[in-house]
């Protein structure tokens, strides 16, 4: 995932109450058709996670995603803890041939303004996210595809440009939420309204935006997932400081979003006392250095091969991020198949000598002057620590001489992507979806989304493969060469891998098994004693 919009959020404690309130009373928790046995006490989420928008079109980040998975359906899922998807809306999916993918849709599903879902629905929800391109959205991740079709009410049918292993997980995606092609979801244009007409677990029942979204047990929802919250509150911090504050005085439960690693240092030493605690899993997100290939003096591969020698991620990890990101040795997280640690591989531990020998070899002259920038304004004040740490490791070495510069996010878009200013710069990737792929096609490719000006044709040759193949051990296979050339030409730089964390009071379970690589936060498992 490209981008996370941050949209300044103002949190109020008087809003929350009016939409705990709203949920009704605590003592109701009978129930939902499809909820099952569930609590009636009303789950409150604090978050500095910005909804962008209710319209799934117009939806490519993590916090309107959130809202995405618990309001609509998808045809597929990751279930919690899977590797592999499964249908969701879709009773089976296949490809029939190379270039065409055909789904079946469940019997008895239904929206929450009444009416059925169909296949006419689901090709036109994936149509107006394409016709409709918004650039908050994610009508990229359907490039493979050319068209959509009902073939009849059951039956939903993709053709392709081209082979696509990867077009199944994008119909998991929160940008592939089906909406009603029969409600007022227009087919050309976004959707302006403070609600929204899904299928999912949970019913949207008030919004305003920037403060807080309350949603309640969708009776109509007839899948298999049992809510254990009937009641479900998120409320809208634009600071951190403020969201922990919340947290530690039982405004919210559990606080999920950018959290420092000096909050989680804080609430390590003394959350016990304000019955709050530390809550980890897996996640993968990840951060980089890019490389502009054509810019001095990082267009020799030598001067790359030297600085991923001398890069201490251990350090990092442990002195920047106090422990809560591990060190990262592949584009391709840990806990994907697939995933290789190249660089570990190549480049061992950490070492001054051995990058010296490096630069000696090619008759590079050191110290070698590098300018490195990243964004604070996009990935928080820490990553201002974490840059300063690069900086001292590689003037440690005596082989560097690195001047660190920042700007806001927007100017380095342009200066870094469309203007060729930046030698190396920083940059973190959410998942769309949890496959190799999504960690290698939108980089390695020509230059990738970020236009640094490499392109390998053994790294294309290789993509093209993974991506026309649905063997595991044949994309393996390409994914492995992909991560060992790239340690090899060090286009990119991995840094680190994120855990994804929440501080919570005490009651609140199923956060452990919510947390996963798909970054699908599952509000139906989620439970306050």
């Amino acid at each position: 995932m490209s981008r996370s919009k941050r949209v300044v959020a103002a949190a109020t404690v008087s809003l929350m109450a009016l939409a705990v309130a709203a949920c009704g009373d605590d003592n109701d928790s009978s129930g939902s058709k499809g909820g099952g046995s569930s609590s009636g006490k009303a789950v409150i989420m604090g978050t500095t996670e910005p909804v962008n928008s209710l319209d799934p079109a117009a939806t490519y980040d993590l916090g309107s995603w959130t809202v995405n998975y618990n309001t609509f359906q998808q045809l597929l899922t990751y279930e919690a803890g899977a590797k592999d998807y499964t249908g969701d809306a879709a009773e089976k999916c296949e490809f029939t041939d190379a270039k065409t993918f055909t789904c079946t849709i469940k019997d008895g599903l239904k929206f929450t303004n009444g009416s059925d879902l169909t296949a006419e629905d689901v090709a036109f929800s994936i149509k107006r996210v394409v016709t409709i391109a918004d650039p908050a959205g994610g009508s990229s991740l359907f490039n493979s595809m050319q068209s959509v079709e009902a073939k009849d009410p059951k039956t939903v049918v993709f053709h392709l440009k081209r082979p696509d292993a990867t077009f199944p997980q994008v119909l998991t995606t929160g940008s592939a939420s089906i909406v009603p092609s029969d409600a007022d979801y227009p087919a050309d244009k976004l959707r302006m309204a403070d609600n929204s007409i899904g299928s999912g677990v949970y019913k949207l029942d008030k919004y305003k935006p920037k403060q807080l979204a309350s949603f309640v047990a969708n009776k109509d929802y007839t899948g298999p997932r049992k809510p254990k919250s009937q009641q479900y509150v998120l409320q809208f911090f634009s600071e951190e400081s403020t969201l922990k504050q919340a947290v530690e005085n039982g405004k919210v439960d559990f606080a999920y979003g950018k959290l420092s690693p000096t909050t989680l240092q804080a609430i390590e030493k003394d959350g016990a006392s304000k019955g709050v605690s530390i809550v980890q899993g897996a996640g993968a997100e990840i951060r980089y250095i890019a490389f502009n290939v054509k810019s001095k003096p990082v267009d020799n591969k030598v001067v790359r091969q030297a600085i991923a020698q001398v890069l201490d991620r251990k350090s990092i990890a442990e002195n920047v991020y106090n422990g809560n990101v591990v060190p990262l040795y592949s584009m391709v997280p840990q806990g994907l198949n697939g995933a290789v640690e190249s660089f570990k591989e190549k480049y061992g531990e950490p070492s001054a000598d051995k990058a010296a020998a490096l630069l000696r070899k090619a008759g590079v002259k050191t110290p070698v002057s590098v300018d490195l920038w990243y964004s604070s304004e996009k990935y928080g004040a820490v990553t201002t620590d974490e840059f300063t740490e690069i900086k001292r490791q590689l003037e440690e070495s005596k082989l560097f001489k690195v001047k660190l510069d920042s700007t806001g996010w927007e100017q380095y878009q342009k200066a870094a992507f469309d203007e060729d200013l930046y030698p190396g710069f920083g940059l973190g990737w959410y998942p769309d979806f949890p496959d190799a792929d999504n960690y290698l096609s939108p980089f390695m490719r020509d230059g990738g989304y970020f236009t640094n000006n490499y392109s390998n044709p053994k790294v294309n040759s290789a993509l093209d493969t993974e991506l026309a193949s649905d063997d595991a051990k044949v994309r393996n296979t390409a994914f492995a060469e992909i991560q060992k050339i790239i340690a090899e030409d060090v286009p990119v730089l991995p840094i680190w891998q994120g855990k994804q964390s929440a501080v919570a009071r005490e009651g609140i379970t199923g956060l452990e098994e919510t947390f996963d690589p798909s970054y699908i936060f599952r509000f139906w498992l989620i439970a306050k004693k």
